[in-house]
């Protein structure tokens, strides 16, 4: 019975090593959860007043690109806009929306056709976001955070 005492002390000392608490700095949970960290998505899309906040995340980003199509389209519509040949083409638009809901017009992907048929399409598209309501931006983490994304419209001139 003492030898099993003996044995049993010798083992809880031995084993003591794995008891000892290794010390992280903070840049190494940093580093660690910056790993985990999922940049492509966030919390909150950006929205406009018009969009509740009681709905769902994808209906708000829904909202939020259906409002910005809108006032795009109605903004193009008042223009006049004279072409040689029907256009019936989608344009990609990049945007960025800063931390404090500042829109970016970064670029449009056009077709060629109409690119010629209208040359002034990006000054169109840029002076179509003049006149936008407050934009609230978008919230990763509780911090509001810069987004950038494409919008497709849709260009038809007869």
């Amino acid at each position: 019975m003492k030898h099993l005492y003996l044995l049993f002390g010798f083992l809880l000392l031995v084993s003591c090593n794995n008891f000892d608490v290794k010390k992280t700095t903070s840049d190494a949970i940093l580093n660690e959860e910056l790993k985990t960290f999922n940049w492509s998505d966030v919390d909150e899309y950006p929205s406009f007043a018009s969009c509740s906040d009681d709905v769902s995340k994808v209906e708000k980003q829904r909202c939020f690109q259906n409002t910005l199509t809108a006032i795009i389209t109605n903004r193009i519509q008042r223009d006049t806009i004279v072409v040689t040949q029907n256009i019936d083409d989608t344009i990609y638009i990049k945007f960025q929306i800063s931390e404090k809901g500042v829109l970016s017009f970064l670029e449009a992907r056009v077709d060629s056709v109409t690119r010629h048929e209208i040359p002034n399409i990006d000054e169109l598209l840029r002076n179509s976001l003049d006149s936008l309501p407050e934009i609230y931006p978008a919230i990763k983490r509780g911090q509001q955070v810069k987004t950038a994304f494409t919008l497709p419209v849709i260009i038809q001139v007869n």
